[in-house]
Order: C-alpha cells, then sequence, then structure tokens
C-alpha cells in the first residue's frame, strides 16, 4: 500500500479492503472480498456509503491482488463510490479474474460499462426519480448488458416502483439479464415492495441487504 498523493498510472484510491458475507445481487451469502474504492460522481439521497466519497489511500494493483488472495475467499467484489471513476479500475478487474476468482462489479449505471472484462458479473444500478440522481442514468448501457449481468433499482415509494416497471417494460429488462428491487431502507417498507412485486407478478428478484440484517450499517460490513 502506498499513501502518496499521486495518481499514478498502476495506482487506485482505495477506502477499504474486506472481507464479508455478499449482502446484495444473486451472490447474496457468499464469503467475499469486498475492494471498496473511493470517489463518487453521484450523490444519492439513499446513499450508505458516503465515507468513500473522499480519502482513502492509494494502492498499487499488486498490493490489491495480495491483499484480497489473503482472505482466500473464491469471490470478489469491487464496489465503491463509483468504481469506474478511477480508470485504473478496468485493468483491476481484468487481473481478478486472471486470478481466477468469480468477479463482481457493482455500478451506479452512470459510467460507461463497454470496457469491462465480460468475465466480470456487471450489477449495475439504474437510478430512479427517488435517488435524486434519475438525470444522471447512462441508458446507452442497457445495450450492454448481457445474461450474466444484473440491473438494480433502489426503490423509495410508489412513484418510484411505478418508474421501475416502465424501465422495465420500455427495455425488456428482465429479457437481458437478472432485475433486482430492493427497498430504499427507512423510506420504503420492504412488505410494501414485496406486495407490489406479487400483485403485478413482475419477473424479478426481491431483495434486502443481507448484510444490514446481520451487521447493521457498520462500515466494513
Amino acid at each position: 500500500m502506498s499513501t502518496a498523493s499521486t495518481s499514478s498510472a498502476d495506482r487506485l484510491r482505495i477506502t477499504e479492503i474486506f472481507y464479508s458475507l455478499q449482502g446484495e445481487s444473486s451472490l447474496v451469502g457468499w464469503p467475499t472480498v469486498f475492494v471498496r474504492l473511493t470517489g463518487c460522481p453521484l450523490r444519492c439521497g439513499y446513499c450508505d456509503t458516503s465515507y468513500a466519497f473522499t480519502g482513502g489511500q492509494w494502492w498499487s494493483l499488486t498490493d490489491i491482488l495480495a491483499e484480497v488472495a489473503r482472505f482466500g475467499a473464491s469471490h470478489v467484489t469491487v464496489t465503491g463510490g463509483e468504481p469506474l471513476a478511477q480508470p485504473q479500475c478496468l485493468p483491476l478487474l481484468r487481473q481478478l479474474c486472471d486470478q481466477g476468482y468469480t468477479v463482481s462489479l457493482e455500478t451506479s449505471g452512470a459510467l460507461d460499462i463497454g470496457g469491462v472484462d465480460p468475465r466480470v458479473i456487471r450489477v449495475m444500478d439504474l437510478k430512479t426519480p427517488g435517488s435524486g440522481e434519475e438525470s444522471k442514468n447512462c441508458y446507452a448501457n442497457i445495450e450492454l448488458l448481457t445474461a450474466r449481468d444484473e440491473v438494480k433499482f433502489v426503490i423509495t415509494d410508489e412513484v418510484d416502483y411505478r418508474w421501475c416497471v416502465a424501465c422495465m417494460t420500455r427495455w425488456e429488462l428482465n429479457r437481458r439479464c437478472s432485475v433486482l428491487f430492493s427497498p430504499a431502507q427507512g423510506q420504503l417498507p420492504p412488505a410494501q415492495l414485496a406486495q407490489w412485486i406479487l400483485d403485478d407478478r413482475l419477473p424479478v428478484r426481491f431483495q434486502l441487504q443481507l448484510h444490514k440484517i446481520l451487521w447493521g450499517n457498520s462500515p466494513g460490513r
């Protein structure tokens, strides 16, 4: 790890690297190493990782790979912040895949996902009106999604829910990849979202954040 204030070609600014259970996506429950990159161009109203907006330390790719290997896990998730805001995220993802890990990327959907290694599972948000960042969605990313990818909606209220259903219909999202619906913590009762999904017979995966059920809102979980 390097603490030098430089953005040299082989370094990324990292907030934390930790080992936990994957709390979201189709990989939920798997012991996973999380590499949380620092920085994000969005400011979603429900964000639970604002501590990753600034700070962090510079790590070389070599040191990141060594730290990931130390935990002995088969799954790695690169998250943020917004990982793709740092160009060296792409080489990191590629090298993790080369090392034989099952690699997933958690991205806001605001930046181009086209350069991501095709071996990576891209878990991409579409930001709802209730997030306050709907205008940042890069809808061109939808055409790049494959069956191994996932689209996630964090839903704050019924307006958001109806917006998400309209997006699913417009782009036939469930035909492209898995679709995840999550209630925004403290804003939408989970049971209400579950009932809407059942009432409308939606082909989506309802999800709660397992790590928060287990450990609350503690960073590094």
